[in-house]
């Protein structure tokens, strides 16, 4: 028989237990200290060598984006499934690939050319030669980008030179096809490299093949043209499309009120051009490396979710999807949602996404970047990541983001795009930021603006389906000027 326990000993042992009940309450400085900037070179360290073994990139509809969903799985799943419930969402979209592009000078040799992501095949195995014909420059419009500028141009049978920039690269190529153009030549609109755009799924059937070249080559045969030169070129594109299978990651903390959500979000895809290590490896592994650190602790009264998005660079397609599926009752449960989407870009600008509705959300990001002596700009949402679903729903929303293209990100959507192109300070101190932010609002909702309601019924099939074709107006911005918050941010035309 066991002697009784004394009173002191009774004591210390429940001072232990409240100690260490005490411990394991979520505050936003424990949470933030648990993020580490070694914990997430492992992450990207792991993204990147999964680019690296499936084709050098994890995009939508290619083997690297189910290694990177098998990757968060076996964490969020695996690991971790006594702290979390997880679900996979599945959902179909239009997969393209260009197969291979070139574009021959007059001279007979191949330049340097890109190709946009659904840019549709010329006839194989030749291709399309063509004299060019000229669409004038208008730097302050857009070449090419309005109806006006058009007339009196015969593009019939011919290519059209035409300068990228100010619009969407589809809307160019929709009035090339309008006029009879067999394509385009669209030449870049700064020397330099050459950003990768996406036409968007959409822009299928209404737009005629393109080659993007550099600005000297475009520069040169443009002056050529002002001389009343011929100038006869090759553009030759195989390429692919096809509907596939992809999915979303959904995860959430099994305690908590489900009636107060919490959501915390980032894509998982990346571009085919490249690993995509910043764009949106950064966000994606600040997400994983925050539910990794919040599995430790108790206490907190909101239930907090967890999203990583396929489809993104295809025009917000894992997103959109998602938030369209939402029922009424659901969409209220979301008491707030924060967007990652680039937070490591090698040369950061610190900016932060919010509306009249953001409150303590973004100020708790604005507050703890400029105590860490950063620069903070704040801006209203763009249409260019996963945040938009959300704000079209009326839900508080936050987002951060470094900066896409140059100079902020001069691999943005490149193959460059890898552990080299981080910002390993921006990334932490962005993180760091994330896992504070949610930690405040998984406590409190104090200072978080109202829910505004949106006037159609989600709940109708057909509510929901022109609710859906909005939000995918609204996503043109991000398949031809991806990322594009304020004014000084770059657009990708």
């Amino acid at each position: 028989m066991k002697a009784p326990r004394t009173s002191a000993a009774v004591a210390a042992l429940l001072l232990s237990s409240t100690a260490s009940a005490h411990d394991n309450v979520l505050t936003p400085e424990k949470l933030e200290a648990d993020i580490t900037t070694r914990e997430l070179q492992n992450v990207l360290w792991n993204l990147n060598h999964i680019a690296n073994t499936h084709g050098g990139n994890r995009a939508f509809g290619e083997p690297g984006y189910k290694a990177s969903l098998d990757f968060v799985l076996e964490r969020a799943k695996t690991r971790f499934g006594d702290y979390y419930d997880t679900f996979v969402q599945p959902f179909n979209h239009t997969y393209d690939k260009t197969l291979a592009i070139k574009v021959t000078g007059p001279d007979g040799k191949n330049v340097e050319v890109v190709s946009p992501q659904y840019n549709p095949a010329t006839p194989l195995p030749g291709g399309v030669t063509a004299e060019l014909i000229d669409v004038p420059v208008d730097d302050e419009r857009g070449s090419g980008c309005y109806a006006d500028q058009w007339e009196g141009i015969d593009a019939t049978g011919k290519l059209a030179l035409v300068k990228r920039g100010a619009c969407a690269v589809a809307d160019k190529l929709r009035l090339a096809k309008e006029h009879g153009a067999l394509g385009v030549i669209l030449w870049n609109q700064e020397p330099g490299p050459i950003v990768v755009p996406t036409l968007g799924a959409d822009s299928i059937g209404q737009t005629v093949p393109v080659g993007i070249i550099p600005y000297e080559v475009g520069a040169e045969w443009q002056a050529k043209l002002d001389e009343c030169e011929d100038v006869t070129v090759t553009l030759l594109v195989d390429s692919i499309a096809e509907t596939r299978e992809t999915w979303n990651i959904i995860s959430e903390t099994k305690q908590g009120d489900p009636n107060k959500v919490i959501m915390i979000g980032a894509h998982l895809d990346s571009v085919q051009a490249g690993p995509g290590i910043n764009d949106d490896g950064s966000g994606t592994a600040a997400v994983l490396e925050i539910m990794t650190a919040l599995r430790m602790y108790d206490g907190y009264p909101h239930k907090i979710r967890f999203a990583w998005w396929g489809a993104e660079e295809s025009g917000l397609v894992g997103s959109l999807h998602y938030t369209s599926q939402l029922s009424e009752e659901e969409i209220n449960k979301i008491k707030f949602y924060f967007n990652y989407d680039m937070i490591g870009s090698p040369f950061p600008e610190f900016s932060i996404g919010q509306d009249e509705l953001s409150g303590t959300g973004a100020k708790v990001l604005q507050e703890y970047l400029e105590s860490q002596g950063k620069k903070v700009k704040l801006g209203a949402f763009g249409g260019g990541s996963d945040h938009v679903g959300f704000v079209e729903l009326g839900i508080p929303t936050a987002t951060l983001f470094t900066g896409a293209g140059a100079p902020w990100d001069p691999c943005y959507h490149q193959a460059c795009d890898t552990l080299d192109n981080i910002d390993w300070d921006a990334l932490t101190v962005n993180a760091k930021a994330a896992a504070r932010a949610l930690a405040t609002l998984a406590n409190s909702l104090e200072g978080v603006g109202e829910r505004r309601k949106i006037s159609f019924n989600p709940r109708s099939r057909r509510g929901a389906l022109r609710a859906f074709q909005h939000w995918k107006a609204v996503a043109e911005e991000a398949e031809h000027g991806h990322k594009c918050s304020h004014s000084r941010q770059k657009v990708v035309v």
